[in-house]
């Protein structure tokens, strides 16, 4: 078809596939009319093609490429590829811009085939990166959760230890000091033996001392 009669059409439908409105218009003499429709829908897949490149498409960008005369048809052509599903994205007016949410794609040409490849590659070594660096967090995680596992055990160790200690230590108190108790309280209310011995020598003493002084003063007299 390139070649034969029909390579104006053939042109054509790759401009459909490919290209775009200016395409189309920078060849057109060579190229079968197209109606209102085949216009507005090559009009699409320029914008299709727009929005692969910049997100925030200016108004005079699309004013230039699709060759529209005013704002108003241009929002009317963005409204109508809305509403056909080509792309999502709102209608910045004030600041005169589309701003474009999802697009569809369009064909893809041979000579573009290393560049997608290449930048498939380039995003598969950027995921096994990202991989990478999760797994070694993830690492550092269990390896932290294991030394916490790890001190927590050790402190309900000694803590355990501790609690045996003490409660040794108070049953063996307790044993020492309620050992006999009887024998506690008579010890308590009973003198020690020579404890009444000491104190009569002492009464005895005192007894005498008090006797000669008696005599002391009676002489005196």
């Amino acid at each position: 078809l390139a070649e034969g009669e029909f390579s104006p059409v053939f042109r054509l439908l790759t401009i459909f596939a490919y290209g775009t409105y200016a395409d189309y218009l920078a060849e057109a003499a060579n190229l079968p009319p197209l109606s209102e429709a085949q216009k507005n829908k090559l009009r699409h897949l320029s914008v299709v093609t727009l929005a692969a490149k910049i997100k925030c498409i200016p108004y005079s960008v699309l004013l230039e490429q699709l060759q529209l005369k005013n704002v108003r048809q241009l929002e009317d052509l963005v409204i109508e590829a809305v509403y056909a599903d080509v792309l999502r994205g709102s209608l910045d007016q004030r600041n005169q811009r589309l701003e474009v949410d999802y697009s569809i794609g369009r064909d893809i040409r041979r000579e573009e085939l290393s560049t997608i490849t290449r930048t498939l590659q380039e995003w598969c070594q950027g995921c096994e990166v990202v991989l990478s660096g999760i797994e070694e967090q993830v690492s550092r995680a269990n390896q932290h959760k294991e030394q916490q596992l790890a001190l927590k055990q050790q402190i309900e160790s000694e803590v355990a230890n501790l609690k045996k200690t003490i409660k040794v230590t108070t049953a063996a108190a307790a044993a020492a000091t309620s050992q006999d108790p009887e024998q506690h309280l008579t010890e308590l209310r009973e003198p020690a033996p020579g404890t009444n011995q000491r104190q009569a020598s002492k009464k005895t003493s005192k007894a005498k001392g008090l006797r000669g002084s008696a005599k002391i003063w009676s002489k005196s007299n």
